[in-house]
């Protein structure tokens, strides 16, 4: 059993940045593909980004491209979603996910555990 635990939201002003950190409890984080999520308020959950378990694949939603970076420690257990020039419309509660055996995805469903996610407001 692998549990998630995210830290790092909060209120920022339009075009600040925040670092999300996910950190995972087990022996097996190293072989997980992880990914962030995030759902609006009276919205469907949605892909952010994803990367695989050496770090050396990534992948994003188009509106986050060039703005929010995923990465990963594996010997701290922890995935980062570091997010630049934040938008009113990056709202929502941001969720880590892990999945086993490797590569990140895009598919909600593909995933075996998530985190209690953790709230990004952003004024205008």
């Amino acid at each position: 059993q692998v549990q998630l635990v995210e830290s790092g939201g909060g209120l920022v002003q339009a075009g600040g940045s925040l670092r999300l950190s996910c950190a995972a409890s087990g022996r097996t984080f190293s072989t997980y593909g992880m990914g962030w999520f995030r759902q609006a308020s009276g919205k469907e959950r949605e892909f952010v980004a994803a990367i695989g378990w050496s770090g050396g694949r990534t992948y994003y939603t188009d509106s986050v491209k060039g703005r929010f970076t995923i990465s990963r420690d594996n010997a701290k257990n922890t995935v980062y979603l570091q997010m630049n020039s934040l938008k009113p419309e990056d709202t929502a509660v941001y969720y880590c996910a892990g999945k086993k055996y490797g590569l990140g995805s895009s598919n909600i469903y593909a995933y075996d555990y998530w985190g209690q996610g953790t709230q990004v407001t952003v004024s205008s």
